[in-house]
């Protein structure tokens, strides 16, 4: 079942169109990911899903409710986390606080499913139980990254968008994230993934889409993308 499904999805920005006829689906409990250059349209799809942008026609269909025009809180409060590009952290507040931040998003937890997100995301990120008081501007760019995540999932949702999360990281890093990723869909969450190492993304990934100028050009499982000829040639360097 589809819980989240885009259809004929367009976004312009001025004259220049930066998604045409976007479709995609995210079934329930799967990693999809979206892979493409640098101006493919990826974070726009993302945005446009939040409604942070305005859309020029489509319709998105979040657990079978059109969202379409929905406030960005209001998409939140159904269960929708985004985690944006930049990890765009509060890096004057602690880590602490930050991941408390993040269940403002969902005014219906209780005290007690708080804590249990906690106790989560510090399984998850051992690394921020340890800078539980550390200013989140004083952490490395890869534990800001982890904050990023952690913070998204503190709201509890349903499904979480993480826009380039390896975005900038060391190669160890960047294993350890995807490693990360990969335990989060374990717990039950659905995953809507941006990024540019599509490698990597196709290796965990259920199914993926490449976008090209707004367009999608290829869909398929995971698998078939990473041995897909024209994804080999242009982006997996073979």
């Amino acid at each position: 079942m589809a819980m989240l499904k885009i259809e004929n999805l367009k976004v312009n920005y001025g004259y220049i169109s930066a998604l045409r006829d976007v479709s995609i689906e995210v079934d329930t409990g799967e990693i999809v990911t979206l892979i493409g250059g640098n101006g493919a349209g990826k974070t726009t799809t993302l945005m446009a899903i939040s409604n942070l942008v305005n859309k020029a026609d489509g319709t998105v269909l979040f657990k079978d409710r059109d969202v379409s025009y929905m406030s960005p809180d209001k998409i939140v409060q159904m269960g929708l986390s985004h985690v944006p590009e930049g990890r765009k952290i509060f890096p004057a507040l602690s880590v602490y606080e930050n991941l408390i931040a993040g269940t403002m998003g969902n005014p219906s937890l209780s005290k007690q499913r708080i804590e249990e997100l906690l106790d989560f995301s510090f399984e998850l990120f051992p690394r921020l139980k340890e800078r539980t008081k550390q200013h989140g501007g004083s952490l490395s760019g890869g534990e800001q990254q982890m904050l990023a995540i952690a913070r998204g999932l503190m709201m509890d949702p349903s499904l979480i968008m993480l826009d380039e999360p390896s975005l900038g990281l060391a190669p160890i890093l960047v294993e350890e994230i995807f490693e990360m990723i990969v335990e989060i869909r374990k717990a039950g969450k659905t995953i809507l993934l941006i990024e540019q190492n599509a490698a990597m993304a196709l290796a965990i990934a259920d199914r993926g889409y490449v976008l090209e100028t707004g367009d999608v050009v290829l869909h398929g499982t995971g698998k078939d993308l990473l041995v897909d000829p024209a994804v080999m040639k242009a982006y997996l360097g073979y």
